[in-house]
């Protein structure tokens, strides 16, 4: 099976298990794309570190809707394009884009250094924010999110290993709930429209 192919298996498992929280609740009628969290969900909070060396604290970000993703930089598919489409989503939002952080936490974090975070993940958009911490670190943060991941070793290969994942953007509101969980391949429009309601309902309250 392929990275893509079992990024998609995943998203199918994860997002049946989502989706019986998803009815009911005072935000049901809202039209989001993704698997909704009926009622939302406080965000874990957790601290690593960004890719310029500095303490990165997700409670930090309030005020603004984010694009969590778990994901890791040598990823041949997967990451790039899901990284490519949040960058896009972002600058269709024109002078709204101010309103929306992304944040990539690697579950690679042997191999992705904060050189390499600093490199990799502001080439998709400057404002993005990479993140790192020790392995277990990590671990503790993929857990509270539900976030699966694993090594796979690469015979023949200088990468030597690539890592399977889960592929969901985990997108929090202003408020720092956790409202829904877009599957790998949800269109760009899709995620431009989902933030759309969000920093006007942040706004509008």
């Amino acid at each position: 099976m392929t990275r893509q192919k079992l990024a998609l298996a995943l998203t199918v498992l994860f997002l049946s298990a989502f989706a019986l929280l998803g009815c009911g609740g005072k935000n049901a009628s809202v039209p989001l794309h993704g698997g909704r969290l009926e009622p939302s969900k406080a965000a874990s909070d957790f601290t690593l570190t960004d890719q310029n060396g500095k303490p990165f604290t997700l409670s930090s970000m309030r005020g603004k809707v984010i694009l969590l993703y778990f994901g890791y930089t040598s990823c041949p598919d997967v990451c790039p394009l899901t990284l490519s489409d949040m960058a896009a989503a972002r600058k269709d939002l024109g002078q709204d884009a101010n309103q929306v952080q992304v944040i990539f936490v690697t579950v690679d974090p042997e191999r992705d250094s904060q050189q390499v975070l600093q490199k990799y993940v502001p080439a998709f958009d400057p404002t993005f924010i990479g993140v790192r911490g020790t392995p277990a670190e990590i671990k503790t943060v993929a857990d509270a999110y539900g976030v699966k991941y694993k090594k796979t070793l690469l015979e023949n290969s200088a990468l030597g290993y690539a890592v399977d994942h889960s592929a969901f953007i985990y997108v929090i509101d202003r408020s720092g709930q956790l409202r829904e969980l877009l599957p790998f391949g949800t269109q760009r429009q899709d995620i431009t429209s989902d933030l759309k309601i969000l920093i006007n309902e942040g706004t509008s309250s």
